[in-house]
């Protein structure tokens, strides 16, 4: 079982894991952001301080050459640790190098943003963008400990907040149908920032550990992926641009009406959906003219199988279908009904 230490204060988890542990050199690994605004607030012994670019376009390959390079300067050796500050693409492309580099050293996270810590930091899932392919290479492997505090959402924008909580909301819709309720019946601006971190990591946790590299119910934590990451991806380069939310979000509801078609929700749960998805992230219509490329992305999402696009569906609020086989007009059929809502 992955190790999650949910605290009001990381330097002494983070204290405590040093003690138990004998590692020959630390490094942070940093973006501009938490260097600026999250560092400060670490209390380490020796270290090395190894700062990246922010921002998803910077998950790559090149990327890890720099943080290869980092760790070869200061002579890592292979009993080294790797200490990733951030969000998610800290996480990921951190774990991806440190499993990789020298065959493999030892890495923890501490997630700064709310998706990375309901979400990106817990279950292993580690890797990198390649040719505009979001995650398309990379490994499962389970950090040694995941450090949860809450002090470092007070260094989020509302932005950055609200795209973490597509995933809380993702959460719900899969695993959560009595808490669903309560959710969407609670004001935003009063959420319980320690009862929805608590409650994601225990779903998530729940399910990863049922099955660790994906091959069934993991799959669930896909949902509003499929079309979301395509949209994501395809803008990644463009001025409209979405934060990772904002794009789950919006899959959230392409892959809710296609369930909806299928008469696996209901009409008043597909609207329970649009309503309150709607009433959190900004609208972003899709143009006509983006919509083959995006088809385009979905037929690399790493759930398909052979020319299969797979998707996951909910059956009903609370409970979700992985692998179900959707067409191209499905998303297309669901984008345009995205920008009807």
């Amino acid at each position: 079982m992955e190790k999650i230490a949910i605290t009001s204060d990381f330097n002494i988890e983070l204290d405590k894991f040093l003690k138990s542990n004998t590692f020959s050199q630390i490094a942070v690994l940093c973006d501009e952001n938490t260097y600026q605004h999250c560092y400060p607030l670490v209390q380490l012994p020796n270290h090395t301080v190894i700062k990246i670019n922010a921002g998803e376009e910077f998950k790559n390959i090149e990327t890890c050459a720099i943080v290869w390079e980092a760790l070869t300067n200061a002579n890592f050796d292979r009993k080294g640790l790797l200490i990733n500050l951030g969000g998610g693409v800290i996480g990921d492309l951190g774990g991806f190098c440190a499993r990789t580099y020298k065959r493999g050293i030892s890495f923890i996270n501490i997630p700064t943003t709310l998706l990375a810590q309901v979400d990106a930091s817990i279950g292993g899932k580690l890797g990198i963008d390649f040719n505009g392919l979001k995650n398309h290479i990379g490994l499962f492997s389970i950090p040694e400990l995941v450090i949860v505090d809450q002090i470092f959402l007070k260094s989020l924008s509302v932005e950055e907040l609200k795209s973490g909580f597509a995933e809380v909301i993702k959460h719900h819709i899969i695993a959560d149908k009595k808490a669903w309720k309560k959710l969407i019946e609670t004001s935003y601006e009063k959420t319980d920032w320690s009862k929805v971190v608590n409650h994601s990591i225990e779903i998530k946790r729940k399910i990863v550990d049922s099955d660790p590299t994906e091959k069934g119910a993991r799959k669930l934590l896909n949902f509003g992926h499929t079309v979301g990451h395509a949209v994501e991806t395809f803008l990644l380069n463009t001025t409209n641009k979405l934060l990772h939310g904002e794009a789950v979000a919006l899959g959230m509801i392409c892959e809710s009406y296609i369930a909806s078609n299928r008469g696996m929700i209901s009409q008043n749960e597909l609207d329970e959906i649009i309503i309150y998805i709607n009433s959190l992230y900004p609208k972003h219509r899709i143009k006509e003219e983006y919509k083959q490329e995006i088809i385009r992305y979905t037929l690399q999402d790493k759930k398909n199988q052979g020319n299969k696009i797979l998707a996951v569906l909910p059956e009903s609020i609370g409970n979700a279908k992985w692998d179900c086989e959707i067409s191209n007009e499905d998303i297309l059929d669901s984008i345009d009904f995205y920008n009807q809502t």
